[in-house]
């Protein structure tokens, strides 16, 4: 699997057609496909290109996140 520094990780941000990307508890996922992160925003809260380990924290769902791809982990 890849190494994402978190540099490399913000280029991921879905933006201009870039792939959307999330880094959870050290592992990144792909979050491209989902309805819920459009254009690499998720619900005008979050945005793709990072590390989402602490803010979910105060998330009100379950960890939906490892429901997708795994693509590398954050170094």
């Amino acid at each position: 699997m890849k190494q994402f520094t978190a540099e490399e990780l913000a280029a991921f941000d879905g933006k201009e057609g870039r792939r959307s990307y999330v880094a959870y508890k050290g592992v990144v996922y792909d979050v491209t496909d989902s309805a819920m992160w459009g254009e690499g925003d998720h619900e005008g809260m979050h945005s793709a290109g990072a590390d989402m380990t602490a803010e979910h924290e105060d998330a009100p769902h379950d960890v939906y996140v490892t429901d997708f791809t795994e693509v590398g982990r954050l170094a």
